[in-house]
């Protein structure tokens, strides 16, 4: 018995010990942003989900941050100054760091790095992580085919990758469902945060007769534009309501906190292993924000069923007959499209103007 008592004794005290060393040796986590945190978008919702990291581990970790870093050679120059600073992880969080990212990872095989909405993991220190934006693009489709007027909606894009043209594709087959008449309009400003080109192609998108705005960018300028001229749109990443309380029908936002406190913890016990990972609605990762009052009453009822049956699996975004521009067929009847299809999607759907 004493001797039961003097090992059930020692166990204690290593786990104590163990627990107390895990504390004192805390995790070093960067951060690499492609512009301010600001008060709203898509870095401003990484660093949203940093704090929650930093507020649910406590003394466990330590964070920092470099933003404005562009998609060039300067973000090696950052990756790396974080690297060589003692940082155990580092999460860099825009599409175009992903050859960048891989640089340095070669560079540091002692440190993890997380590539967001890249595809890349070529070495085995690297994991990559996205939102199935397309998800929330649903709902918004949804509620823009049953609201426009005009039958012209307007898509400002940021880029021609898979992930915004996943995007156009979704918001367009969504409304279609509902509004078979409707256009989708795209203008491409050719950056993520620009608040004067993002104006200009609203007011493109306005003159061409849109009366509901979408985008794939990230300031608030867009809304502001929409609101001034009377017409609806949706916020980017975060809750844009209060920056067009008239305008905003509802906005998709970005929810990382989990996932960095998960992947945080796994470095500190040791489990940290290389993945993909793609969570949409039902994993949290994907949010819709309150839906306006504007928006009729049959319509809300309908998005908050799709919302759920979105998260359930029972709906998907890319269910069949699905035809490309030219009328050829890409997803059959009853069908839905593989992770493979939407990871490379670069062909627009029937119903979307214009060329990539």
């Amino acid at each position: 018995m004493i001797k039961l008592y003097k090992i059930l004794l020692l166990s204690l005290t290593f786990f104590v010990f163990s627990l107390g060393s895990a504390y004192a040796d805390p995790k070093k986590v960067g951060f690499i942003y492609i512009g301010p945190p600001g008060d709203h978008g898509w870095t401003y919702m990484h660093d949203v989900g940093r704090k929650h990291m930093q507020s649910q581990l406590g003394d466990a970790v330590t964070s920092t941050y470099i933003e404005n870093v562009p998609e060039n050679a300067d973000a090696v120059r950052a990756i790396r100054k974080l690297a060589s600073s003692g940082h155990d992880l580092i999460f860099t969080t825009s599409f175009n760091y992903m050859d960048q990212t891989l640089e340095v990872a070669k560079e540091f095989p002692n440190i993890k790095f997380e590539h967001a909405t890249g595809y890349k993991r070529e070495h085995p220190n690297v994991s990559t992580y996205a939102a199935r934006f397309y998800e929330g693009r649903t709902i918004l489709g949804t509620i823009a085919g049953s609201m426009t007027k005009s039958n012209v909606i307007g898509y400002v894009a940021s880029f021609p990758i898979p992930e915004v043209i996943r995007g156009i594709n979704s918001f367009t087959l969504a409304a279609q469902k509902v509004n078979p008449n409707i256009k989708t309009k795209i203008v491409w400003a050719f950056t993520w945060y620009d608040p004067g080109k993002e104006s200009e192609a609203a007011k493109a998108l306005i003159d061409q007769g849109a009366d509901i705005i979408a985008q794939h960018t990230d300031s608030t300028a867009i809304v502001q534009i929409a609101e001034k001229a009377g017409i609806f749109a949706f916020g980017q990443a975060s809750d844009m309501d209060k920056f067009a309380p008239k305008a905003v029908l509802t906005s998709v936002e970005n929810n990382w906190g989990p996932y960095y406190v998960d992947r945080v913890k796994a470095l500190a016990n040791g489990t940290w292993n290389q993945k993909d990972t793609w969570h949409g609605i039902g994993d949290g990762m994907v949010v819709i924000s309150d839906l306006d009052s504007a928006i009729p009453a049959d319509v809300r009822a309908k998005v908050n069923q799709l919302e759920k049956d979105l998260a359930s699996g029972k709906v998907h975004s890319f269910t069949g007959p699905i035809y490309d521009q030219q009328g050829n067929l890409m997803v059959a009847e009853g069908k839905t499209a593989d992770d493979g299809m939407l990871a490379g999607m670069m062909t627009y759907v029937k119903g979307v103007e214009g060329d990539i």
